[in-house]
Formats: C-alpha cells, structure tokens, sequence
C-alpha cells in the first residue's frame, strides 16, 4: 500500500458540530507510549531482514508508532536464502511434529491475547471486539490444521492401471519457500493464520506485512517461535509495497497475496511469468439479501455485524443491502436506530462498537463516496460525516438509499463504514442484482425458511455465502474452502485447499509382475485385443 498520510485532508469540524453517533466511555487511559516501548519494538524486530529504516503510525493520532527496520531488494534476496536453508531441514521433520507447534501455539494465543489485542488496535484502529475476531479465526486455523494436516499430507494409495498389479502413491512434497504478502486490515488473522498451514507443509515463508500493521505480524512470529517453529523458516521483510512486493514474487516458489484487485493481477502477472502458483483473495462488493420472510430484529441486528465491523475495512463486509419492498420499512428503522446507537471509540478496552479507519486514504474514499452519492441523489439515512472529535480518522456509521449507477459508492468497493440499500420486488430480481458484479467473495441471505435460504444462496457467485449471518460463519468454519470468484480472486484458504495449495502432488506408480507393453509372446494384435477386453471388464466391474 502507498503511503498516504500526506493526502489532501478532509474537511474538518469541531467537536460542537457533532450529535452523531456517541462516543464510548474509555475504560482504558493506556496511550501507544505505555504498550509500544522501545524494548518491545526491539525484541519484534529482530526478526526483519533489513539495512534501513522505516515508521509504522497509530490511526487513533496518525502519530508515530514505532521505528522499524526498511528492507531492501537485496534484503529480500538474503531472507530467502536463509528460509530455504531453513525449510530443507524442516521439511525432514515429521508432519505430526509439525503440527505439534500449531496446536502450542494456539494455546500460547489464547493465553496472551491481551497482549496483541493491544498492538491490534493500535494499528488498525479497530474497536477491540473486532479485534478480537483475529484471535478468534487464528486459533481456529490452528487447532484445525494441527489437527488435520497429517492426514491431508499422508500418502495416499489411489488405483492403478492395472488393480492388483499397479501400485499407486500420491505423495504431498512441500513447495520450498512460500512468498506472503499481507494486507493491514486483519494483521493477525491474514499474517500468521495463512502462514500457518504452510508451516505445517512443511515449507519456510518470507513474509511481507504492511508496514503500518507490522508490529502485530512480528508479535505472531515471536509467539509462533516459543510454541517451536525454527527462528529461521519465517522471514520477515519491511518496505513500500511497489519495491518489496515484486521482490518477494520474483524469489518466492508460492506466492500467497490478500489485497487489491489491481495489485493482485501484478502479483499475478508475474507469479505466472516464472510459473508459479498463487493464491489471490482480493475485492469485494458484497450483497447481504432480505427475504420478505426474515426475522426484521435478527437480520437489522446481523446487518449491523456485516457492515460495520473493523469500520468496513473487511474484504468480506456487506456493501449492498437488498430488502424486499414488504418489510423493508420496518427493517430500516431498526437498521438506522441501531446504526445511530453504534458508540464509537479509540480505547484499548471492550466496549466500543466501532473503531476508527486505518488510514487517510480509506478516509478520503468513504467521504468522496458518501459526498458524491449525496450530490447526485442519494439520502442518508444515518451517520454521513467524519468525526475528528474522537480521533482524525473517524467515521460515522452510513446507511445511503437511493444510490444509482452513476455514483461510484454503487458499484466501486468503498472499504468503509457505508452501505448503500436497495428495495427489490421479488427474489429473481434479488438474485440478478446481487450478481451483477464482476465481484464475487461473500453474501449473505436472510430468511426464516433455511433450506429456501440455502437454494437461493446456490444461485450466488460468491465464494462463501451466509444464511442468517453475515460472514462469520463461513469464513469460521475452517474445514470448508473460502475464497472469491471472478475480481475476487484465485484459489482458496480453509479446507484441504488451504493446506494442499502449499504442496506439489506426486504419484509414485509400481508396476509389479508384467509390463504394461506386450509380453509372454503376444504380438502387438494380439496385446491390444488383451487390453480391450481387460478396458470392457473393468468398466462392468464398475472400477474407477
């Protein structure tokens, strides 16, 4: 990401001007100073391959956070050479041991969360229960992939051409080195939680997190250590995304990216220039649908979770609401009332409802999207202004309605605290609305009727889709895929994908006893006549 911190500000307003959405009480009087000390920043950074220096930024003050090291290419070239060094003995250790260290981990996270918690919320901004769905979906990934990962890595006898006489092994052999490059919205979840299943691989990472969330990512490496991953086979290295990126795609034997769309097909580009993989999970514009049977309370009250949480800045929030025209009355003044309640807050404790966004350019987009829509028509129905009474990069809450093509809040992904709604007449026109992205991450539907709820989220081209939630559910349940179509993205984290993507497959085949060519004196006529009538009985037998 660009730094954009120097970026034309937004128009301010004093605190007398606001009567908004409330302020959270704070719980904490702790600053950035009391948690990010210099001997913290020290300890993290000793794993930074790095000759320069750089700066990360708290959003609450957008003052300095902490000084960190800067990489440089030929940084990024050494952190290689010493994860592939790393990674050769590593991949000789047994995967039930590999696993062994994702299952300490998870432990040692659940146990130290306060810790990171902190250092979440300082460089996200986020509202502390947001934050704390990072330490929720990582001890998650762990406990399922240190569970699961031998058996997905085991050999794997498959039939041969001939049963009996071809002995066939799959065989999972690690990539080497897998590239990571993380974005700063879930610093926790989409830093280590993706590195942990190419960990358990078998393979070594060189990792690249933003640098306004890096603290957060070093903090998981350290962790990740004590529950005892080799110091060496995760590598990190800092520096401004155009400089560094290219670098860790143009050494790495895996490229795993969460970001942008445009950023993702470079990194796409040239992953495919060297015939690499990658696995991309990039924008979003996703529909949360109302059906005109949904409990109106439970849907508002999941709305609220779906569009607001981590203000907006999560790939998979709700961006469109589409609402049947019979209740969507009694739906929005639920929505708007609860919406108008939500408390914002900047304090390292639980009890705010929303925190801050993370950057000025994210700021400048939800205004220029709330503004523009509001210029050629669109109403707000709550929140619509920043409120740099809290903090300089604080947002309200918006719901707009009457939102059209023309305006770029209708079809570009905002990354924001705002959602624009729709009224729709039937659930065909739901359904093509919904669609009618060349987006595809995440949906939701809303319905009493669940096996209804179900059918009408197959006809959805997204990746996950939620029935009476708003994403939590799908993107929790880590032994299922997760993952975008279309603009969205290209493979998938969770499941077996998320685990098999950091492996090459391997069939090791036997022949035993005869060739597969003619033998024992028959001639070619005769061998193929042999194998003809071998190729119908194998049929009949119904092998596969």
């Amino acid at each position: 990401m660009t730094d954009s911190r120097h970026s034309t500000a937004v128009t301010t307003r004093t605190p007398a001007d606001f009567g908004g959405n409330p302020v959270a009480p704070a719980r904490d009087t702790r600053t950035a100073a009391d948690v990010v000390t210099p001997a913290l920043v020290a300890r993290l950074t000793r794993g930074v391959t790095g000759s320069g220096t750089t700066a990360n930024h708290t959003p609450f003050t957008e003052e300095v956070l902490a000084r960190l090291p800067e990489s440089t290419p030929e940084d990024v070239a050494t952190a290689f050479e010493r994860a592939r060094e790393a990674q050769r003995r590593w991949a000789e250790v047994p995967v039930r041991r590999r696993a062994d260290v994702l299952l300490r981990f998870h432990d040692l996270l659940l146990r130290r969360q306060s810790e990171v918690l902190d250092l979440i919320q300082l460089e996200t901004g986020k509202a502390r229960l947001h934050a704390h769905e990072e330490i929720q979906a990582v001890a998650v990934a762990a406990r399922h992939y240190g569970r699961v990962a031998p058996a997905h890595l085991r050999p794997k006898a498959h039939t041969g051409v001939l049963p009996l006489l071809t002995k066939v092994t799959e065989l999972r052999r690690p990539r080497g080195v897998v590239g990571q490059i993380a974005p700063w919205n879930y610093p926790l979840e989409l830093s280590v939680g993706d590195a942990l299943p190419a960990f358990a691989a078998g393979n070594a990472v060189v990792m690249k997190p933003d640098t306004e969330t890096a603290l957060t990512a070093l903090w998981a490496r350290e962790l990740l250590i004590e529950a005892g991953l080799p110091e060496e086979l995760w590598q990190v290295v800092l520096g401004e995304g155009p400089v560094i990126g290219p670098e860790v795609v143009a050494h790495a034997d895996y490229v795993t990216f969460t970001g942008s769309t445009r950023t993702g097909r470079d990194v796409a580009q040239r992953a495919a220039a060297r015939l690499v993989g990658a696995s991309l999970e990039l924008g979003g514009k996703n529909a949360m649908l109302v059906l005109r049977d949904a409990d109106v309370a439970k849907a508002a009250a999941g709305a609220i979770r779906g569009c607001f949480s981590t203000a907006g800045q999560l790939c998979i929030s709700i961006e469109r609401l589409y609402v049947h025209h019979s209740i969507a009355d009694a739906f929005l003044e639920r929505f708007t009332a609860r919406t108008r309640a939500l408390r914002l807050g900047a304090s390292l404790s639980y009890g705010a409802d929303m925190g801050s966004l993370t950057s000025r350019r994210q700021l400048e987009t939800v205004v220029r999207h709330v503004e523009e829509a509001v210029a050629k028509g669109a109403t707000v129905l709550a929140g619509g202004r920043p409120r740099p009474d809290i903090g300089p990069l604080f947002h309200e809450p918006t719901i707009l309605e009457g939102v059209d093509t023309p305006m770029a809040v209708c079809a570009e992904e905002t990354f924001g605290p705002v959602v624009s709604v729709y009224r729709f007449e039937d659930e065909d026109e739901a359904v093509r609305l919904a669609n009618a992205t060349p987006y595809g991450l995440n949906a939701s539907v809303w319905t009493r009727d669940g096996r209804r709820g179900r059918e009408i989220a197959g006809r959805l081209r997204a990746g996950t889709v939620n029935v009476n939630e708003a994403y939590a559910a799908a993107y929790g349940s880590a032994a299922a895929p997760m993952g975008g179509m279309g603009e969205s993205g290209l493979g998938r984290r969770h499941g077996a994908e998320g685990i098999l993507k950091y492996t090459e497959a391997q069939t090791v085949a036997h022949q035993r006893l005869v060739p597969l060519a003619p033998a024992f004196g028959l001639d070619d006529a005769a061998y193929a006549r042999l194998m003809t009538g071998g190729l119908r009985a194998l049929k009949a037998l119904r092998l596969r």
